[in-house]
């Protein structure tokens, strides 16, 4: 089976790991911040705003691999803060309002300042 590493200039970039891998007909997106890909700072504020920020940056990373998120399939919601649970999935379904994809929560294993929410995702090809 082939692969392919996504990589855009226009979503945060890290050097240990790819944006996304594009294999067997899906594209596996990395745990992506809330970071600004033209400042390289994290996106300050409630969880819905930096959960927007996440999702508007995975949907830029399917998009230079040739998908969307109307074909993501699964999502990893990370969250520093399981009281943000409930104000993460308001803004979860302003995104997915129907037809979302299956998605699973876990906790950020590691504190770091201002980030509150990482989510990954596999989308159709």
């Amino acid at each position: 089976m082939s692969r392919t590493i996504i990589d855009t200039p226009d979503a945060p970039k890290s050097a240990s790991y790819a944006q996304a891998v594009k294999a067997g007909g899906l594209i596996f997106v990395s745990g992506t911040p809330p970071q600004d890909p033209a400042t390289g700072k994290l996106v300050e504020g409630p969880v819905q705003v930096q959960l927007a920020q996440c999702l508007r940056n995975i949907s830029v990373i399917l998009e230079a691999a040739g998908s969307s998120l109307a074909k993501a399939v699964s999502a990893t919601l990370i969250l520093a803060d399981e009281d943000d649970f409930a104000e993460a999935n308001s803004e979860w379904m302003k995104w997915f309002p129907t037809d979302p994809p299956a998605r699973q929560g876990a906790k950020l294993p590691v504190r770091i300042s201002g980030l509150r929410v990482s989510v990954a995702m596999v989308a159709e090809a």
